[in-house]
């Protein structure tokens, strides 16, 4: 007998047989929900927010399975096509076969093939030959699992790195534009998040600049560098390849063929199964420098915010917060830096994967590749686009940034004005203990009373310090050094050269997601 308040549910047959379902009722002799649409199952199932909420069109399209194992049946194509043009017995029907099908992809067939043979690799190839079967016989024809997957890896990744330096750039530039623009307008420098030596706004920003511009640059590298697997086969040693052709040179041929049908101009010189893992750890490490970059950029930002200096744009309609309508957060900046965080966490996964590679190849990477290195990009490719965001809504406020600058500025100045005291005849020592005691006077008015910083006021009093050109002594722009023009260098030497050379297409605005 049941106990008080549980439910009898209605028996089964035999194991592992379906319960008999009542009208109105479902397995349990629970109230049967009503269908859902496609739309209501969506939201039953988890979906990753890179792909839902923060990255783009055009990389979520490019890590989709539709993408990556159409990329697949392009490698087994340029095989067959290589082995047909060494004169192995592929027909150009076969090859015709094979073609007018590469995107046509029917994935339903494709699950059902890897619920019987637990291998996914295996089940693409059944796919491919019922979609193609004049060209069931050669697909595939001495090639392992690698010779396709990683091979097809390398393909997403260097059209994933295209994409990024293409996104960055328009970043890089957007912020090359706002250092030009505010590389003389003064501001107060901090070391230690204490008040420091004077810079500019558009120095401050060059820095974020040379850092953007340095990943920019390590990004194309890295995708220039990029090489194929090439066609090695089990343990790398073409073994299977050299029984096909009889002959190292005809191997050679071949693989010079297939590599350069994929677009690479070389192989890597030697591998196991797998192309070495090393490449996967210096990609990622490179997009989570470029994370680290971001993320250093968007806290100096969102520091700056605070002071009321500069802010993220914030749209007519935003609204910050639900409980104080003043608020102005800078969420793009914080985002960025969530996403950041993330990138960087993911680094570490492809170093151990590669220490863990024991001798030829183990499994151990696959699953672990699947998520690090599409979340990677994804992750990278939203932190582009909000960089781009950001930098060309950045909003100045001089003035906020001038009062600052005055209330500061006399401390600041005081190495000035005891040298200028001291051309005109002073003792050194003497003004120096002089200035020292009217800035602590002055510095205990501000900290303890709220006082306007009156330093200087209190020094045009002191005689010692009669006849000074104050006018001159209190202009910022005698405190910044060589800041503009360090700014003005860094973008006309440095970073529109870069942008010239990459000459890289621009891509459209993503709508950024709440």
């Amino acid at each position: 007998m049941a106990k008080r308040g549980t439910r009898r549910r209605p028996a089964s047959g035999a194991a592992g047989a379906p319960a008999v379902r009542v009208r109105g009722r479902d397995d349990h002799g629970e109230p049967a929900r009503p269908a859902t649409t496609a739309a209501d199952a969506a939201l039953e199932s988890y979906d990753s927010p890179l792909v839902q909420r923060y990255a783009s069109r055009e990389m979520v399209r490019l890590w989709a399975p539709q993408h990556r194992h159409a990329t697949w049946r392009r490698i087994w194509l340029a095989l067959a096509e290589a082995q047909h043009e060494l004169g192995l017995p592929i027909s150009r029907e076969q090859l015709a076969a094979l073609r007018a099908v590469v995107d046509r992809i029917d994935f339903a067939a494709a699950a059902r093939y890897e619920r019987q043979t637990r291998h996914d690799v295996m089940a693409h190839i059944h796919a491919l030959g019922d979609a193609a079967p004049a060209a069931r016989g050669i697909i595939h024809l001495g090639a392992t699992s690698m010779d396709v997957v990683d091979n097809a890896d390398l393909v997403l990744m260097r059209e994933a790195l295209l994409l990024l330096e293409r996104r960055l750039a328009g970043g890089v530039a957007k912020l090359a534009t706002f250092c030009e623009r505010y590389a003389d307008l003064p501001t107060l420098g901090f070391t230690h998040l204490q008040p420091a030596q004077l810079t500019t706004v558009g120095k401050r920003a060059a820095l974020w600049l040379a850092d953007l511009a340095a990943d920019l640059e390590r990004l194309d590298g890295l995708r220039r560098g990029l090489r194929c697997r090439g066609i090695r086969g089990a343990t790398g040693t073409q073994a299977s390849f050299l029984e096909l052709l009889k002959s190292p040179a005809r191997v050679a041929r071949l693989e010079q063929k297939f590599t350069r049908k994929l677009g690479f101009e070389a192989c890597y010189p030697v591998c196991g199964q797998t192309y070495s893992r090393r490449v996967d750890a210096e990609i990622v490490s490179a997009l989570a420098l470029l994370a680290a970059d971001v993320q250093k950029m968007c806290n100096d930002i969102r520091v700056l915010a605070l002071l009321k200096e500069i802010e993220e744009p914030f749209e007519r309609a935003q609204v910050g917060s639900s409980a104080m309508p003043y608020k102005r957060n800078p969420m793009l900046c914080e985002r960025a830096t969530g996403l950041a965080r993330f990138l960087v966490s993911l680094s570490t996964s492809p170093l151990m994967t590669h220490a863990a590679q024991f001798l030829e190849r183990t499994l151990d990477d696959s699953s672990n590749k699947r998520l690090v290195i599409p979340e990677a990009f994804l992750a990278t490719d939203a932190l582009a686009v909000l960089v781009e965001r950001i930098v060309d809504g950045l909003v100045v406020y001089p003035a906020t940034i001038r009062a600052r600058l005055d209330a500061e500025l006399p401390f600041i100045a005081t190495e000035n004005i005891l040298m200028a005291a001291v051309a005109r005849g002073g003792d050194r020592q003497e003004l120096h203990e002089r200035i020292r005691r009217h800035a602590h006077a002055a510095g205990q008015a501000v900290k303890a009373r709220g006082r306007p910083n009156d330093l200087v006021e209190r020094l045009r009093r002191d005689r010692a310090f009669a006849g000074l050109k104050w006018s001159h002594v209190m202009d910022p722009s005698q405190y910044i050094g060589l800041a503009a023009a360090q700014t003005r260098s860094v973008v006309r030497r440095h970073v529109r050269p870069l942008l010239a050379r990459l000459d890289l297409p621009p891509l459209e605005a993503v709508e950024l997601h709440v």
